[in-house]
């Protein structure tokens, strides 16, 4: 056998190898995602009742322009994009902030770096749960408000006031999600050249010129990656607000992926859920080219 047939044949059963890895993958993607998406633009155009499966009507566009008229479907846009707004910028921050912190050698360096991921480990509903008795209203049960009584302010009504009900789980969220940003930050801190931050110091440079001017270059395509992940995580906010003010008060926390829920789930109205499940689709997709296209400007 001569040696082009040799190699032939290696590339022949490292191409077999490369489908055996990949075609589980592809399945469960197309099952599991293509699939999904494919039954809720179907069923977008039909007026369909969970509770009643076998009445199904085909009603074209009407899920569609209703959901436009529709002021609590803009409700949940307005919620949706603003925790997305100030909950992307503030939990890449605190993450980059961690990640320096952390990314020192001292002892005890990888008890905080534990600490500050655990967060990301525990259920969502469980420290949603640990937040609502946090953010209890009554001094007596509630610790937060507990401890400003006793420094003399007076109790915040955090999840039962419009004003303060959106901020308060976006708090939560940006302390809960910034360590798993801290991470990738933290193994972006760790590629950029010892030998650049010495030369900068020899050049007379302080540590606040060396991150302006060493530290965020080297991280700029981390910084992206980061910025772009954090924010279809925000877009996707559920759990929160179920949990801890079931959308209100005053649908203030109400998030598309909740209206969607309580529309096909508790509502029935599963065609309508999914046409504005295939409109959040379409938001995120824009949202995501946008951002894309933003940050590619900067290169």
């Amino acid at each position: 056998m001569t040696k082009a047939s040799n190699l032939s044949a290696r590339k022949r059963n490292e191409r077999i190898a490369a489908y055996v890895f990949v075609i589980p993958a592809v399945v469960l993607l197309v099952a599991f995602l293509v699939v999904p998406m494919i039954y809720t633009v179907y069923y977008s155009v039909f007026q369909y009742q969970i509770m009643r499966p076998d009445d199904i009507t085909f009603i074209g566009l009407k899920n569609y322009i209703k959901l436009f008229g529709d002021s609590d479907f803009w409700q949940a846009l307005k919620n949706t994009i603003y925790f997305t707004v100030i909950v992307v910028p503030c939990q890449c921050a605190l993450a980059l902030a961690l990640a320096l912190l952390v990314s020192k050698k001292f002892r005890g360096v990888a008890i905080f770096r534990t600490m500050y991921f655990s967060p990301q480990l525990t259920s969502m509903v469980v420290i949603s749960i640990l937040w609502t008795v946090l953010y209890n209203s009554n001094p007596n049960t509630g610790l937060i408000n507990s401890l400003l009584t006793n420094l003399g302010f007076d109790s915040i009504n955090f999840l039962s006031n419009e004003k303060t009900a959106m901020n308060s789980i976006i708090f939560m969220s940006a302390w809960q999600g910034a360590g798993y940003q801290m991470m990738i930050f933290l193994a972006g801190l760790q590629g950029i050249p010892g030998e650049q931050y010495e030369a900068a110091s020899v050049d007379g440079a302080t540590k606040f010129q060396q991150f302006l001017y060493v530290t965020i270059p080297g991280l700029q395509s981390t910084i992206k990656y980061v910025i772009m992940i954090t924010m279809i995580q925000a877009m996707k906010l559920f759990t929160q607000p179920y949990v801890m003010t079931q959308g209100g008060p005053k649908n203030s926390t109400k998030t598309l992926v909740y209206y969607i829920y309580t529309q096909g789930f508790q509502n029935g109205n599963f065609g309508y859920a999914c046409a504005v499940a295939a409109v959040f689709f379409v938001i995120v997709v824009t949202m995501s080219l946008a951002m894309k296209r933003v940050t590619s400007a900067t290169d």
